[in-house]
This record gives C-alpha cells, sequence and structure tokens, in this order.
C-alpha cells in the first residue's frame, strides 16, 4: 500500500483522528487492489467513528460490508455498526447487522450481549434474557452478561434471587463500575433490602452522579423510605 496510508494508520494508532482522516483523504488509490481500497474504507469509517461522525461512519462501513473485504473485516464492520446504531437509538438496524454475523457463523459473548440489549430497547425483554443466556452458555463470567440478565431479572421481577446473585458477581468482578453498583443497588431494593439498596446506589453515584438513571432509582428508594 501506499506511504501515505502507512502514514495515516500511524496517525490512526496515535489517536490523532482528524489528522488521520484527513491524510486517509489523501492516500491515491490508482493503483489499489479492491482488498486495499476495502481496507482503507475500514480505517475511514473508524475515524469518522472516533469522531462521532457517524453518518459517515455507517457510508463507509457498508462499503466494507458489500465489497471485497476478508470475512474478518467484513465482521468487525457489522460489529461497528450495531454498536453506531445502538448508541444512535436505532435497535432494529442493530438488530439486523447482529444477526447477520450469528447467521455467518459468528457467535461471540460480545455479539449476543449486543443482540440482549438491542432487544431490551425495544422492550422484547424475553427475547433480552435469552440473549444474555446465550452469552453466559459461552463465558458462564462474563460481567456484562452478569449485570444485563440481572438486571432484567430484578427489574421485571422475574426472578429477584437469582438476578440479585448475578448482580453480585458482575460488581465482585469490577467493583469501580457505576453501572454494575447501580445493578446492585436496584436489585437489593427490588429484593426488600433497602438499606443495603441505598449503601449501592451511593457508591454508583459517588462515580457517577450525573448518570439519570442511578439519579432516579436513588430517588425513587429514598421516597419509599422517608
Amino acid at each position: 500500500m501506499a506511504e501515505k496510508f502507512e502514514e495515516a494508520v500511524r496517525l490512526y494508532n496515535m489517536k490523532r483522528w482528524d489528522s488521520a482522516l484527513q491524510t486517509f483523504h489523501d492516500v491515491d488509490t490508482s493503483s489499489f487492489t479492491p482488498e486495499e481500497k476495502m481496507e482503507l474504507a475500514y480505517y475511514l469509517g473508524l475515524c469518522y467513528t472516533k469522531l462521532e461522525r457517524y453518518n459517515d461512519a455507517v457510508l463507509y462501513f457498508e462499503q466494507v460490508v458489500t465489497g471485497a473485504a476478508s470475512p474478518l473485516r467484513i465482521c468487525q464492520c457489522r460489529l461497528t455498526l450495531a454498536y453506531i446504531y445502538m448508541i444512535t437509538k436505532r435497535p432494529r438496524m442493530a438488530e439486523f447487522e447482529l444477526d447477520r454475523l450469528i447467521k455467518s457463523g459468528f457467535k461471540s459473548v460480545q455479539i449476543y450481549t449486543m443482540m440482549a440489549y438491542a432487544a431490551w430497547m425495544q422492550k422484547q425483554y424475553d427475547r433480552a434474557v435469552k440473549m444474555y443466556e446465550n452469552a453466559l452458555d459461552i463465558d458462564p463470567n462474563n460481567a456484562t452478561a452478569m449485570n444485563g440478565l440481572g438486571f432484567l431479572l430484578v427489574d421485571n421481577g422475574t426472578d429477584i434471587r437469582r438476578g440479585l446473585e448475578l448482580c453480585k458477581k458482575a460488581v465482585d468482578k469490577r467493583p469501580h463500575s457505576a453501572a454494575y453498583l447501580d445493578s446492585l443497588g436496584w436489585a437489593y431494593y427490588k429484593s426488600g433490602q433497602v438499606n443495603e439498596a441505598r449503601q449501592w446506589l451511593r457508591r454508583a453515584l459517588d462515580l457517577a452522579p450525573r448518570q439519570k438513571d442511578i439519579s432516579l432509582h436513588m430517588k425513587i428508594i429514598i421516597a419509599e423510605a422517608s
């Protein structure tokens, strides 16, 4: 590949997203093979993602998944597309990309936990539980899957006891995660242990004082205790 492309990759690895993007756009692709053009599109998509220019990123990732790219690059692009669609609140599109990966033979904890979250965003709680269970079948000690499944089980009242245990295990693995501490606090609240709930939610708020969901959970607990 051209030296300018290699320089752009170096800038990208240095997290100089703007400079990398400009350098990638300056690359002369006249002698590039189709595979090399797909690699360039992949990196352009990454740069736009880092710069939170998501619509531009989607255009380049779509080129890769429909072009002459390697299966690994297609997998990486579909995962990133799913991420973009979820943070831009398009869970059905995220689910489409993830489903394509599963049908292509790519099955991982990351894919299943993302599928679960996309289902949760659409209030498809049974499907979300199933996806988290699939993730735990692959890795029974995955903190993300334990926290997600635990929160769902307690929030819906499906299995509060198991949900609480899963939330405890997730916090044991990542004790400084505000999201996990929040889930554990909410699980204690749902199990009727209000004092324990308040303690864990206070820890969560100390780590993420502006997180709306944590603040809401704390307000609910304080209102009930008063």
